[in-house]
C-alpha cells in the first residue's frame, strides 16, 4: 500500500509535516522537467538555483530515512511532462494513494487537478504550510468594497497575526507606515554590506542542462554560485541580513546606483518563494531585530511590509484573477521588446545597469523592477504580456503567483487599476532624484526634446497626453494633468514628436 507524493521544485520545506518521520510505504518524488524549463525562457541561474536545490532537498530526505525518487533532467525515463512521469511511477511502484502539496501558480495547480480527478486511485491536495494567509482570504476580505487595497489588508494582518503591535489594534510607533521615512539615495555610505553568501560549483549540473537541449538567457556563473542550496543556508542568510543590512534598508530601500547591486536588500526571496524559508520566521527575526534595539522600526517596518503585506496581499491578487489575467492590457500597448532586454546594450545608463545586473545576477531589487524597467517598458508601449514573460524568466524569485501581479497590476497597469491606483511612471526626474544613474549618461536629464534629451522625459508627458480619458479623472494624477493643462500646445507637439521618434529608433537607444 504506496502513497506517492510530489515535491515540486519551490516546495522545498524540510519543515512540512509531511517529513515528522519516515515511512516505508510513501514514496517522494521529485522532477527536474523541460514541461517546467520551457514554458517560458528562463535566466540560466534560476534553472540551476532550482535543480541544485532540489537534488539537495532529495539528498537530505534519504539522509533522514525516507523514500525518495529522483528524476533529473538527462535521465532517460523522464518523459518531461508531470502527468506522464506520474503514469510511470504510480505503475512502478503500484501505488495506492497519490498526495501532492497545493501548487503556487494556476497552471500547475489545474494540471494537478485535473490529473488527480482521472486516477483510478485516490488523489489529494494538502497544505504547503507555508503563507500567512489562504489563496482567497484577500478576495474574502474586500469582498464588500469597491476597490482593494493592499494598506488594509496589511493591516488586517498585523493585528491578526500580532506583528509590531502596541496593543489591542494599535501598531507600535503609532503609525501603521513609515514608507515616507524610506526613500533616501544612497550617498555612498554606509557601504553596501560584504557578500556572505556559501558559493558552490554547479559546472556538472549546468553541463548537464545544457547537453539536455534546455534552452536558456542570462550569465549562469555556475563555477562561483551563490544563491542557497537548503534551508540552512538560507537560515544563515537571513542571520546576516539582519545584523549587516537591515540597520539601514528602511533608508535606503528605494535608492538606485551603479556602485553596488543589492545595497541593503536582502536577497531571500528566493529562498522564500521555494520555501526554505518561512516568511513567519522571517518577520520574527525582524521584529526581534526592533525589539532588541539593533534595527529601527522604519527599517523593520518597512521589510515587513514586503512579506506580511505586499506578498501575501499579491498572492490573493493573482488567485482572485486567474486564469486570465496574464492577458490583460488596459492601454492595448502592442510593442514587442527591445532587442537590448536581452543584452543590457543600451545608452540609457540607468537602463543599462538595471537589465545588465539582471543578466548577470538574476536579480534586480524592487525598484529597479518597477521604476526604471517597468516604467520604460510602460511610457514605450511595450506589451504587457511580453514584459510578463521576460519578468518571469529573468528573476530568481519569479514565480507566477508573485510575478504576474507585480508585472501585469503594479508595474504596467495592464489591469485597469486593480491592483496599482495609479501608474508608476516617472520622467528622469524621479530617477535622478534617487539614484547616480543619470550623472555620465549619453542622455541629457533635464531635456525633453532634441536627440539627446532623456527618453523618459518626453515618453513621460506624451503617455498621459495619449491617455486622458483613461487617467485625467484619477484622483492620485490631479498634479500631472495641471501641469499638462499648463503646457503650450506647441510644447506638447514637440515632446509627442519626440516620443514618436523615441518608440521609431528604440532599437538604437
Amino acid at each position: 500500500m504506496t502513497t506517492l507524493r510530489l515535491i515540486l521544485g519551490d516546495q522545498l520545506n524540510p519543515q512540512h509535516s509531511w517529513f515528522s518521520a519516515p515511512d516505508d510505504n510513501t514514496v517522494y518524488v521529485l522532477m527536474e522537467m523541460r514541461q517546467e524549463t520551457d514554458y517560458v525562457l528562463h535566466h540560466a541561474q534560476k534553472i540551476i538555483a532550482i535543480f541544485a536545490a532540489m537534488r539537495d532537498f532529495a539528498r537530505q530526505l534519504q539522509l533522514e530515512g525516507h523514500r525518495v525518487h529522483y528524476l533529473a533532467i538527462d535521465d532517460p525515463a523522464n518523459r518531461q511532462s508531470l502527468p506522464a512521469n506520474l503514469d510511470a511511477l504510480i505503475a512502478e511502484y503500484a501505488a495506492s494513494a497519490f498526495e501532492y502539496q497545493a501548487p503556487d501558480e494556476w497552471r500547475l495547480d489545474r494540471q494537478l487537478a485535473d490529473y488527480a480527478k482521472q486516477l483510478a486511485i485516490p488523489g489529494r491536495m494538502v497544505d504547503s504550510e507555508h503563507f500567512y494567509s489562504h489563496r482567497n482570504e484577500a478576495a474574502q476580505l474586500f469582498a464588500e468594497r469597491k476597490q482593494w487595497l493592499m494598506e488594509h489588508f496589511y493591516r488586517q494582518m498585523r493585528i491578526r497575526h500580532g506583528v509590531l503591535m502596541a496593543g489591542t489594534g494599535k501598531p507600535l510607533g503609532g503609525q501603521w507606515n513609515f514608507d515616507h521615512d524610506n526613500r533616501k539615495p544612497w550617498p555612498g555610505l554606509p557601504r553596501e554590506p560584504a557578500d556572505c553568501r556559501c558559493e558552490h560549483n554547479h559546472s556538472a549540473l549546468w553541463q548537464s542542462i545544457q547537453q539536455a537541449g534546455v534552452a536558456s538567457f542570462g550569465e549562469p556563473s555556475a563555477a562561483h554560485f551563490r544563491w542557497p542550496l537548503n534551508r540552512g543556508e538560507a537560515v544563515q542568510q537571513l542571520e546576516d541580513f539582519i545584523d549587516e543590512a537591515l540597520p539601514h534598508f528602511g533608508d535606503f530601500q528605494d535608492a538606485l546606483t551603479w556602485r553596488a547591486w543589492r545595497l541593503f536588500h536582502s536577497l531571500l526571496s528566493f529562498a522564500l518563494n521555494t520555501k526554505m524559508l518561512n516568511p513567519r520566521e522571517v518577520v520574527a527575526k525582524a521584529a526581534e531585530a526592533y525589539e532588541s534595539g539593533r534595527v529601527p522600526l522604519a527599517a523593520a517596518e518597512g521589510f515587513i511590509r514586503q512579506i506580511l503585506g505586499w506578498r501575501e496581499y499579491v498572492r490573493g491578487v493573482y488567485w482572485a484573477n486567474m486564469p486570465g489575467y496574464e492577458a490583460q492590457n488596459y492601454f492595448d500597448h502592442q510593442r514587442p521588446l527591445p532587442s537590448w532586454f536581452w543584452t543590457g546594450q543600451t545608452k540609457m545608463r540607468c537602463l543599462a545597469h538595471a537589465i545588465g545586473q539582471s543578466l548577470e545576477h538574476a536579480y534586480a531589487h524592487h525598484i529597479q523592477r518597477l521604476m526604471v524597467i517597468g516604467n520604460f517598458a510602460l511610457l514605450a508601449g511595450i506589451n504587457p504580456a511580453a514584459v510578463h514573460g521576460w519578468y518571469l524568466g529573468v528573476y530568481i524569485d519569479a514565480f507566477e503567483w508573485v510575478e504576474l501581479p507585480n508585472t501585469v497590476g503594479m508595474s504596467q497597469f495592464a489591469d485597469g487599476g486593480r491592483l496599482a491606483t495609479k501608474p508608476y511612471v516617472s520622467s528622469a526626474a524621479y530617477i535622478d532624484r534617487m539614484s547616480d544613474y543619470c550623472k555620465g549618461c549619453h542622455y541629457d536629464k533635464k531635456a525633453r526634446v532634441g536627440e539627446r534629451a532623456c527618453p523618459f522625459n518626453a515618453l513621460y508627458w506624451d503617455f498621459f497626453a495619449r491617455n486622458g480619458e483613461r487617467l485625467a479623472a484619477n484622483p492620485r494624477l490631479g498634479m500631472v494633468y495641471r501641469q499638462l493643462a499648463k503646457m503650450s500646445p506647441e510644447a506638447l507637439d514637440a515632446a509627442q514628436g519626440r516620443a514618436d521618434e523615441i518608440r521609431a529608433g528604440i532599437e538604437d537607444l
